[in-house]
């Protein structure tokens, strides 16, 4: 099968490529030369590849710029979402769409499940929620996977940010009630490959099985790394952020594995995989 990948530069983008090229021909295609918000760009690349299946990977990730920029995040994150599920059905392709675990913001006490109410909270959020519901409207046969706390080889994320952090201070601080499920791009990218494979189209979760704080997941990140850097615990409160942010997003995957027969691993195995793959740079 001829598989798009669109942003496909990015963490999770490259990913998925290295995931489908096992067993399928990858058309890679990103920024310069595609622009998702550009409809007519988007549906040429569609039609002259010709796939059986679309990924839409490309996102505006920056939670905290995107305060500033609500045009520029509903842009890519719904308007460019739409172009692309648009494309792919008059391809006659399924779409891939992922999302966040920031769509949900309201108080919760257990994982949350695929078909619970979304409430978002900032526009990130918002746009998210937005392209969730442009790419269901635009092609029934769509998979819109959730997933949260994403690191993945040559990204810039906590993982990366926290250790840099321990290489310039003397200690690191960390907040201790924002809870979720930290996410290896390469296990998401296994899901998304099963969940593929199947036409269970809908709304699913991908992510690591199991949850914990920001504080826990540096602490775990520092002994996996060697590193003493003394971590701290703090509150959101004291270490305010631009964006709201869902202070316990822990995610349900049944309902992956169910459609797929995907088990999503343990979140602290998945982390020691990824440190693993960054002393091989993988």
């Amino acid at each position: 099968m001829k598989v798009l990948i669109i942003g496909a530069k990015g963490q999770l983008g490259s990913e998925l490529c290295r995931m489908f090229q096992e067993d399928c021909e990858v058309v890679a295609a990103d920024l310069p030369e595609l622009d998702i918000t550009d409809a007519k760009g988007v549906e040429a690349i569609v039609s002259h590849c010709g796939p059986g299946l679309v990924i839409n990977a490309a996102a505006y990730t920056d939670v905290e710029g995107a305060q500033n920029d609500r045009r520029g995040a509903f842009d890519v994150n719904e308007t460019g979402a739409r172009h692309v599920a648009a494309s792919a059905k008059q391809a006659g392709a399924p779409v891939v769409y992922f999302s966040t675990d920031y769509v949900f913001f309201g108080a919760h006490d257990r994982e949350v499940e695929p078909e619970d109410p979304i409430m978002p909270r900032g526009v990130y959020a918002e746009s998210k929620a937005a392209g969730e519901e442009a790419t269901r409207a635009a092609n029934p046969n769509h998979f819109i996977v959730r997933t949260a706390w994403l690191y993945g080889p040559g990204g810039n994320n906590f993982v990366e940010k926290i250790l840099r952090a321990a290489e310039t201070q003397p200690e690191v601080t960390v907040v201790q009630d924002e809870v979720g499920c930290p996410t290896h791009t390469f296990d998401l990218a296994e899901a998304t490959r099963a969940l593929c494979r199947t036409t269970a189209y809908g709304t699913y979760h991908g992510v690591n099985r199991g949850c914990c704080s920001r504080y826990e997941f540096a602490r775990k990140i520092f002994s996996l790394a060697g590193v003493t850097t003394p971590v701290m615990p703090c509150t959101m409160e004291e270490f305010p952020s631009q964006a709201p942010r869902p202070a316990f997003s822990a995610l349900s995957t049944q309902r992956l594995t169910k459609a797929c027969g995907y088990v999503m691993r343990p979140w602290q195995q998945a982390l020691a995989h990824y440190m693993e793959r960054r002393k091989q740079r993988i």
